[in-house]
């Protein structure tokens, strides 16, 4: 009996600190790299801006200054963390959950192989999609109204998942949902790379993954994310397109679909139109990506630290201890 509650305990403590850093960290992560994100995502739906000249990120940032003042550089941030606290805190649980299923007696060093973490990374990723696709069309929405004049603007998150449901339905909600999950491609590439490089860090400096400084969590989250990205990216700017077409029907290349969009970016742009912002998308996602699982990390182990296992203990009634 005592046994069974013990197992009962630990696993709402794994939840609670799986759960609680990976809201934390995709929060902190969020804040910091809203700028680039707002640019990477006009840069996705409208292609270059006009008057461009030299850097496209400073150009950028200036006629969103010019446009929107500095509050302009956050637009979306709201939906953004809505998004993000329950993306991140459903993926990391989901994929512990996953890699503790996976697990056998024949993994090598306790480390679970590519194949099965490939599993487990695009299992929880598609969860995560299904979950928070709502939120992410908003954030795209909020990100890139103004740019067009015949639509009228949200108010909030709020007036935008509302005006969505009444005008478009909820299909409007899940616009984009199709190249989201196949961008689960991506974190089946990121986590089993990440994976693998903390345990080549750990052994090269004769430790184990959970003592593991923050450096090198950081440098293995930042190679890792670079190579997923690069691999990937095209579906971000399709999933993107998709998601913002909803608000202008009245533009001169609507897109029925998947396919559709992908021919059209074709033709418009060619190869490079599927990379449109890859750069900025670079310079945003990396330090993302290390402030997330850096944080992510520190948080985690700080909750296990605060939170003993036995707790639940506790609560068990006195006839039954042993």
């Amino acid at each position: 009996m005592t046994r069974q509650f013990r197992a009962e305990g630990s696993s709402a403590r794994d939840f609670i600190c799986n759960a609680g850093a990976g809201a934390a960290a995709g929060a902190i992560a969020a804040t910091c790299v809203c700028p680039l994100d707002v640019i990477k995502t006009r840069l996705q739906v409208h292609g270059l801006p006009p008057g461009h000249e030299g850097s496209i990120i400073v150009t950028s940032l200036k006629n969103i200054v010019k446009k929107r003042g500095l509050t302009g550089m956050y637009r979306g941030l709201s939906p953004t963390i809505l998004a993000l606290l329950p993306n991140w805190a459903v993926y990391f649980t989901i994929y512990e959950r996953f890699k503790s299923f996976l697990h056998s007696d024949d993994d090598r060093d306790g480390q679970l192989s590519t194949g099965a973490n490939m599993v487990a990374a695009a299992g929880a990723g598609a969860a995560t999609a299904c979950t928070t696709n709502p939120l992410w069309v908003v954030k795209t929405r909020l990100q890139t109204q103004g740019m067009r004049t015949d639509v009228v603007p949200y108010k909030g998150v709020l007036s935008a998942l509302s005006r969505i449901t009444q005008e478009e339905g909820f299909r409007g909600l899940y616009s984009g949902i199709l190249p989201s999950l196949v961008g689960v491609s991506h974190v089946a590439i990121q986590f089993p790379a990440y994976e693998k490089i903390k345990h080549y860090m750990a052994k090269r400096d004769n430790t184990n993954v959970e003592n593991l400084s923050p450096t090198s969590i950081a440098t293995a989250s930042s190679i890792s994310k670079v190579l997923a990205s690069i691999m990937t990216y095209p579906h971000e700017v399709i999933r993107s397109r998709l998601q913002e077409q909803g608000q202008a029907r009245n533009t001169e290349t609507p897109y029925a679909g998947v396919v559709d969009c992908i021919k059209k970016v074709f033709l418009k742009d060619g190869i490079p139109g599927f990379y449109r912002g890859c750069a900025t998308n670079l310079l945003r996602t990396t330090p993302s990506a290390v402030i997330t699982f850096t944080s992510y990390e520190m948080i985690h182990r700080f909750l296990q630290r605060i939170i003993p296992p036995e707790e639940k203990i506790l609560s068990i009634p006195h006839g039954t201890r042993r």
